[in-house]
This record gives structure tokens, C-alpha cells and sequence, in this order.
């Protein structure tokens, strides 16, 4: 079975959340922030946007998507949120990927 991720995009101009990590010098796109759950990407745009939380959206991605994602808007990577409420992420370039292979 594939594993379900869950991504935040913005309702206004359907762009994806996405992170800009100090140890990726080539991140021009950033890394893609995916979540296990949606109750995780709902926590995280509370803990950490509540002002414009509701300028969000999660929508969910099957694990076998995420790389066709990836080259379509050209990111980096992703960042696998694991805690997000410090927030403690897991980056992965494209290299490195294994989801829903």
C-alpha cells in the first residue's frame, strides 16, 4: 500500500510550502515540506502561521506522486516534517528519495 503525504498549499496562488535549509546551496526551488498526518500540517500551520493559517490549504499526495512533483515545480527535494511543533525535518534531495517506489 502507498503511503499517503500531506502538503500545505496556499489558497491564493497554489503554491506549495517549502523550505529553505543553510546546507543546501543549490535549493533555488527549496525542499518540499510533507507531513504523515494531516492533523501534523494543520499543527504546524497553527504552532507556526496562525496569523494566515487560513490563507492554507492540506491536501493529500500518494508517496508514488511525490517525485513527478518534484520535477514538475522543480524542487530540491523534500522535507519530511517528523515533530511540527520544534519543528525537527528530515531533508532528502531527489537522489536519496524512496517514497512509494
Amino acid at each position: 500500500m502507498t503511503q499517503i503525504y500531506y502538503l500545505i498549499r496556499s489558497r491564493a496562488d497554489g503554491r506549495y510550502l517549502v523550505a529553505h535549509p543553510q546546507i543546501a546551496t543549490d535549493a533555488e526551488n527549496g525542499y518540499l515540506l510533507m507531513f504523515r498526518e494531516d492533523f501534523d500540517a494543520l499543527s504546524y500551520l497553527n504552532t507556526h502561521g496562525a496569523d494566515v493559517a487560513d490563507q492554507f490549504a492540506v491536501e493529500s499526495v500518494a508517496g508514488s506522486q511525490v517525485k513527478n512533483l518534484l520535477q514538475r515545480w522543480g524542487f530540491v527535494g523534500v522535507g519530511i516534517v517528523q515533530d511540527p511543533l520544534l519543528p525537527k525535518v528530515d531533508f532528502l534531495t531527489h537522489s536519496r528519495l524512496r517514497l512509494g517506489d
